[in-house]
């Protein structure tokens, strides 16, 4: 069913939850895999070194996915975790479609509090672009 699946994930509840539902998803296949992916917004970037003065950058965004990764041991499922740079909704469709998903799974909204105004932005363009289904998750 669905072997190949990509959970796109920044350290909000709604990323939490769409993990959750996609190692839930990897688990109804033997042969299953998750690849949890982080996207590096240039636009922010500047922001997150100055919020992780003294930290390297990387360790502070693995902190973000801890509590995802953690499940994801837990599910016994297989998972890489995959950080990627640039804009997040065209880079988790390019990512997307290059590796070919069975399945893409999302949270609704994210850490960006001006997009929470709206449908979840990177969720939103994700659905409208992506070739694979996408499961937005609330």
């Amino acid at each position: 069913m669905f072997k190949k699946i990509l959970c796109a994930a920044d350290g909000s509840d709604h990323s939490l939850r769409a993990g959750e539902k996609a190692f839930e998803l990897a688990s109804l296949s033997q042969e299953s895999k998750v690849d949890i992916i982080y996207v590096v917004d240039p636009k922010h970037s500047k922001e997150e070194v100055l919020n992780n003065w003294g930290k390297d950058t990387e360790d502070a965004r693995k902190e973000k996915l801890a509590l995802i990764i953690q499940k994801a041991k837990k599910s016994g499922i297989d998972f890489e975790v995959v950080f990627l740079n640039g804009d997040p909704g065209p880079t988790i469709v390019n990512h997307a479609n290059k590796h070919d998903y069975d399945m893409i799974v999302i949270g609704s909204r994210g850490l960006n509090s001006f997009q929470e105004m709206v449908l979840g932005s990177v969720s939103h363009k994700v659905a409208k672009r992506a070739n694979s289904p996408v499961l937005i998750v609330k």
